[in-house]
């Protein structure tokens, strides 16, 4: 089979998901299980919700009822009569978030975020597939939850492969067109869990390694993979082929066409991914592969916005050795704070890191029992792969450096 992958700006308003049928009409459809994304910014609508279920109860119906209107109105302009099984369907899911926003105890964060913001991909493959069959193209609807099953670790849960391959090559019969939700699995106790944040490729993945697909097509608004991301670089190049080997070294520095786990799965047996555009869907895009290491050989840019540089030293001016590393470390592990880059001397150890689940704070207030810390919140951090003198000069001359690291392929700066 073939898995495709539909982000939310693919589907995020009539027109866009008419524009999927089209996509499919032109590359086809038979033999093709499609992941679709929550639509548009409905996952930030969603985050919204639930910081109103914890912290502002009185806007509460408010952000429920925006993101409510906002999948009926893509329904009353994609339907000319919207069919009954549609609407009470949605309303059948819409009266499920009410019925948990009620009734839930819960007070973990995590535990909740997943419960709710996986509602976004519920409404919107719902409504793809209710589309699909209006126009002619026979789907099957699958939830993904009963599929892919993971552990309770709410928000980046770490997939059981072997019940999730079973599942869904039980699942998923050859020669049909299927659609299913991206981003979702399900723990041991049938609770909604997530992948993480823009996992829906990384649920490509796992369907395309369970079934041994001919290949994962990720399709975007670029026309595939580029050199860096032109909102914040100029004169962006389109690479050709990536072997898998450098496209996971993209991934891990944070290229934001490939989601970090979506590799592994797929170098594994060696299904090719590829990225192309909806919009001209049958210019070739970008393949990643078995194969050359990079088409065209040129140097990659990768930012990260919203990190903090944190630095720590001794009270007494003594060397940062391994046992004080180790405290650091355990401290980041347990505040779940991911670091992003590592520098070190005598006397000093720096780490650029990014705060996911906004507990920086509680860290440098214990880490202040024992060390000088020093930070500084809201920095960026550049990667170039591949580099040239002429690269690193271009950004040295638009940004004030705070640190910066050079490797054999690969160099590293945080800046503002």
């Amino acid at each position: 089979m073939r898995i495709f992958k539909f982000g939310g700006a693919s589907v995020k308003d009539a027109s866009g998901v008419k524009n999927v049928v089209e996509v499919l009409r032109q590359v086809g459809h038979e033999n093709t299980l499609i992941v679709v994304s929550a639509m548009g910014k409905t996952t930030n609508a969603l985050e919204e919700v639930i910081r109103c279920y914890f912290h502002d109860k009185e806007h509460l119906s408010t952000a429920i009822e925006t993101v409510k209107q906002y999948h009926l109105q893509l329904v009353s302009e994609l339907f000319t009569t919207v069919p009954d099984s549609l609407f009470n369907r949605l309303q059948e899911l819409f009266n499920e978030m009410a019925y948990f926003l009620e009734h839930n105890k819960s007070p973990n964060y995590n535990f909740v975020y997943d419960q709710l913001v996986s509602c976004g991909e519920l409404w919107s493959t719902v409504i793809v597939h209710a589309y699909f069959n209006e126009v002619g193209l026979q789907a099957n609807w699958l939830d993904v939850r009963n599929l892919v099953k993971t552990d309770d670790s709410y928000r980046d849960a770490v997939v059981d492969w072997q019940q999730t391959e079973q599942n869904i090559q039980q699942a998923v019969q050859p020669k049909l067109l299927y659609v299913t939700q991206g981003f979702l699995g399900s723990d041991a106790n049938g609770f909604t869990t997530t992948l993480g944040r823009e996992g829906s490729d990384y649920t490509a993945a796992i369907f395309g390694y369970s079934l041994g697909a001919e290949s994962v097509t990720i399709w975007k608004d670029v026309p595939g993979v580029l050199n860096a991301d032109p909102r914040y670089f100029d004169e962006t190049v389109l690479l050709q082929q990536i072997s898998y080997r450098e496209a996971i070294e993209l991934a891990f520095y944070g290229a934001s066409v490939i989601h970090p786990k979506t590799l592994q799965p797929l170098q594994s047996k060696e299904i090719p991914l590829l990225v192309k555009s909806f919009v001209n869907p049958l210019l070739p895009g970008t393949k990643v592969s078995r194969g050359a290491h990079l088409v065209p050989e040129t140097p990659c840019f990768i930012v990260k916005k919203n990190q903090h540089l944190l630095s720590v030293s001794s009270k007494d001016f003594s060397f940062v050795m391994e046992n004080n590393i180790r405290d650091i470390f355990d401290l980041l592990h347990q505040y779940k704070i991911k670091v992003n880059m590592i520098q070190n001397s005598a006397i000093s150890f720096s780490v650029c890191v990014e705060d996911k689940f906004l507990r920086f704070h509680e860290l440098t207030a214990q880490l202040q029992d024992k060390f000088v810390v020093h930070t500084q919140e809201n920095v960026s951090l550049y990667t170039i792969r591949h580099f040239t003198q002429e690269s690193i000069q271009s950004l040295e001359a638009k940004h004030e450096i705070l640190l910066k690291q050079v490797m054999d392929q690969t160099i590293q700066v945080v800046a503002v």
